[in-house]
């Protein structure tokens, strides 16, 4: 692709989760048509984006196809077959992801050190279990029905604390629990290495991020999606070295074009993979945006037809802080109704800097609320020290004004902490 050639890009999601990466490729001044499939977040992007009833009729317009999650592999395998260029997952990823211990199994596969654990699809054989080995574990749900929030990480060291929360969801939720898994607790620094991959290698530099899922400040209170993140780009380092290198045949072989993401618990005695994201993460992808330089057009473009890629990032560190509104994180479209629908967001200062798009739309010139789900944006900072990169995030989301936001206020604050610790057991030479 030469500099300055425009392209047709067709983003495809489910959940409206790609919008706001869409809308900086329209910005590049290339061709972008956006189609969801969920009807209740169909508004989501209005104004700011071209949208799309139905994107199989567009697939021969497009120049590249991206979709967004998971679920959407065997989609994009009978793409890829038909000689389309495709970002997006495959049956193969979409499994890594999805069913975690296939995952696991994966990584053992090619000499990866791997957590003990052990999966239940009933509570009495897990509650028997921890009586027997008492310790600590941590509870993480399985089943088709996601309930990632009610992930629960052991505190105690003879497993008591455990062994009371798998008698209460026996009791309130064996119906929607079908499936779960116990896995031993490993104390450390929980770090990600990740990196976009075009089908054959992976694109360098390599992206370290750390991810703050709680709700509240002090990492407390239900498990969210993500509420902030912050990250660097480097060279490969020892964790990218001796977990997600070692995947790269079956990625190769899979199929799979798109970001690849490895979350991962590290100590001094080693380091333990807990789980893949084989798409792009949200809010990372957000994070990403503040962090590449290059045209993301070209990339996206270069990526699909499995060319190599000079990516270009800033140095120094990215912050992001997901700004949001009830009732996030749960899902109840009576309380966003009533307390959020079309919601006009406001701006002390005009300015769209570190700015990203959440589920909004543009009416009449007023950015406002959309969907259901109350994720409304996602801001950015960039700074040479994490220091600077946090004061220049909240500078701007101060700038922000939304009836019944918020958003956590201690993002990045671990890494002061987390970094003497990664440097001390030598994993961020």
């Amino acid at each position: 692709m030469e500099k300055g050639d425009k392209k047709k890009f067709l983003f495809v999601s489910e959940e409206a989760l790609i919008g706001d990466l869409a809308w900086v490729v329209k910005n590049e001044s290339h061709e972008v048509k956006y189609f969801i499939g969920e009807k209740a977040s169909r508004d989501v992007c209005d104004g700011f984006v071209e949208k799309c009833d139905d994107w199989k009729a567009l697939k021969d317009w497009a120049d590249v196809i991206i979709f967004d999650d998971v679920f959407f592999g065997d989609a994009a395998d009978k793409l890829r077959k038909e000689g389309k260029a495709v970002i997006g997952g495959s049956a193969y990823t979409d499994r890594l992801e999805e069913d975690r211990e296939f995952g696991q199994q994966e990584l053992r596969k090619v000499g990866v050190n791997v957590l003990p654990h052990w999966d239940f699809d009933d509570f009495d054989p897990a509650i028997e279990f921890v009586r027997k080995n008492p310790g600590r574990y941590v509870l993480k749900p399985t089943s088709k029905t996601g309930e990632k929030e009610l992930l629960y990480v052991g505190q105690e060291e003879d497993g008591k604390d455990v062994l009371q929360v798998l008698e209460l969801y026996k009791k309130a939720w064996a119906k929607k629990i079908t499936g779960f898994q116990l896995q031993k607790y490993a104390s450390g620094v929980e770090v990600a290495v990740g990196a976009f991959f075009n089908g054959q290698d992976f694109v360098m530099p390599i992206n370290v991020n750390f991810e703050h899922k709680r709700m509240f400040p002090g990492d407390i209170g239900p498990s969210t999606g993500e509420m902030g993140t912050v990250c660097y780009w480097a060279p490969p380092n020892r964790i990218f070295n001796e977990t997600l290198v070692k995947v790269l045949p079956m990625l190769r072989e899979s199929g799979y074009v798109g970001y690849v993401d490895l979350n991962c618990i590290v100590n001094n005695k080693g380091i333990h993979p807990l789980e893949f994201t084989t798409r792009f993460g949200y809010p990372t992808i957000s994070l990403h945006i503040e962090g590449v330089t290059s045209q993301w057009g070209e990339f996206l473009y270069a990526l699909a037809n499995k060319k190599p890629f000079d990516l270009k990032t800033k140095k120094g560190f990215q912050v992001c802080v997901v700004i949001a509104v009830p009732p996030f994180p749960f899902y109840d479209t009576a309380a966003f109704k009533k307390y959020s629908e079309d919601a006009t967001i406001m701006f002390r200062k005009k300015s769209d800097e570190g700015l990203h798009l959440g589920d909004v739309k543009l009416v009449e010139g007023d950015w406002r609320l959309a969907g259901y789900s109350g994720y409304a944006l996602v801001v950015t900072g960039s700074g040479q020290t994490m220091d600077e990169a946090r004061k220049q995030v909240y500078q701007r989301v101060r700038n922000i004004m939304i009836p019944n936001m918020f958003y956590r206020t201690d993002i990045g604050e671990r890494w002061f902490t987390d970094s003497d610790k990664l440097h001390t057991w030598g994993y961020l030479g």
